[in-house]
């Protein structure tokens, strides 16, 4: 579609450091802004991913500590863009998901909700409500399949130092020299991103006080796919299955939220005192709990840009929205946005269209919006309906479990919402190609 040139030059990923025009630039190589170069560059764009992190070292167990759960329709993109294959090995499916709540030192409540995948969809074949993947194994699969795209060039390490937009196309300016020039420019550059804020683009946001600690969690019994979420008065306690390491049988994903004044204790503890703590929060279901990775932590806080969109500028991912991972739902978003920006800027161009064509972003803006907006609504809501022990409301959110798990029709809508099967359907989240 457009044509550019390429100096010879090699960086960490072995693929060609270019200059010339793009039709897409991509400004940070994360989960989301990979998956959308992918996405594009297998539709036939030419496409550039600019990434100032080394690849090799994203790739390390080291790196970051962190899972995401992957929905059914994240499932389905990454099938489509050629990424799932490499990744299914590493990918545990949950068959379950319980839901308690409960207090420290005692047992969870006897009414819990408990959603099983053979439900989520009367009469078909029985087929996991998502899956539990260790971001480095993702990161690992997608790079890949970057080195495999003919179309797409990455460059990383790699520090854009300035950006221009105007009304016929994009320039980007890199460190050590050199620019690259496209239609369109895309900010997967983070919760802090500087292609926003260089575009003036206001974000709502607030911290919420709290910490995430993550970390890879052994223990003696089985988890039968079955991902736990007990509500703690300081915030949601999350075991999530993984599959067998090396040497680990039974591996789950911790994902522990505490209050930030208390985080640097928990962090501090020796290891013994670490796996008597996680021990003390969830119970024994799972026989002995301990340490199988460090730990890391993480600040925890929302966000959402006014807009999604400037002058050939679009906002993807995190740049966009960032939530709280209460209900593991953040990547799964990432990934529907790319699928609705590759559906609607391939389109757009196989009719002619300019991909940054104010029209085709706005649509872009509207088909994402909303779909952001509920999400951070939900997840905002239920972390504070949670995060506290008010006897009360504890009784009240108690007798609500209870009653949905009683409601089979209701239960299955949650699911499906949570697989990310409802609403207006990019045709990558429908696994079919673009």
């Amino acid at each position: 579609m457009s044509d550019h040139q390429a100096t010879g030059q090699h960086h960490a990923t072995g693929k060609r450091r270019a200059t010339g025009q793009y039709d897409v630039i991509v400004v940070g190589g994360g989960l989301a802004g990979t998956s959308l170069g992918l996405a594009l560059a297998g539709a036939g764009l030419k496409v550039a991913l600019l990434d100032r992190q080394d690849p090799n070292s994203q790739k390390d167990a080291a790196f970051d500590g962190r899972s995401s759960a992957l929905s059914r329709a994240s499932r389905n993109i990454l099938q489509a863009i050629g990424v799932w294959p490499g990744l299914a090995p590493a990918a545990q499916p949950i068959l379950d998901i319980r839901v308690s709540d409960g207090r420290i030192d005692q047992a969870p409540s006897r009414l819990f909700l408990h959603y099983d995948h053979r439900d989520a969809e009367p009469g078909a074949e029985a087929k996991p409500m998502g899956y539990i993947v260790e971001n480095r194994e993702t990161r690992t699969a997608l790079l890949t399949a970057v080195d495999a795209a003919p179309s797409l060039d990455q460059l990383a390490p790699c520090e854009v130092t300035e950006a221009s937009r105007g009304p016929d196309g994009v320039s980007v300016s890199l460190a050590g020299g050199g620019s690259l020039s496209a239609r369109l420019l895309v900010a997967a550059d983070g919760k802090f991103s500087r292609l926003r804020k260089a575009a003036g683009i206001a974000v709502t946001s607030w911290d919420y006080g709290q910490d995430g600690i993550v970390a890879t969690i052994a223990h003696d019994l089985p988890h039968d796919g079955v991902a736990h979420e007990h509500f703690l008065p300081s915030g949601p306690f999350a075991l999530l299955p993984m599959v067998a390491g090396t040497g680990v049988p039974h591996r789950s994903s911790l994902v522990w939220t505490e209050r930030r004044a208390l985080v640097p204790a928990i962090m501090a503890l020796d290891e013994d005192a670490f796996n008597a703590e996680l021990q003390r929060r969830f119970g024994d279901s799972l026989g002995a709990l301990r340490l199988a990775s460090r730990r890391w932590n993480y600040p925890l806080s929302l966000s959402q840009a006014r807009k999604y969109r400037a002058e050939r500028l679009v906002l993807l991912g995190d740049a966009a929205h960032a939530m709280h991972p209460i209900a593991g739902q953040g990547l799964n978003l990432a990934l529907r946005d790319v699928a609705a920006l590759a559906e609607i800027l391939v389109d757009g161009m196989r009719l002619g269209q300019d991909p940054g064509d104010a029209m085709l972003l706005a649509r872009y803006e509207r088909w994402r919006r909303l779909d952001a907006t509920v999400l951070l609504a939900a997840t905002d809501g239920l972390n504070r309906l949670f995060s506290n022990d008010l006897p009360g409301l504890r009784l009240a959110r108690d007798l609500g479990l209870a009653a949905v798990d009683h409601l089979p029709p209701v239960k299955r809508l949650f699911m499906r919402h949570a697989m990310g099967l409802l609403g207006d359907l990019p045709r990558l989240v429908k696994g079919e190609t673009l």
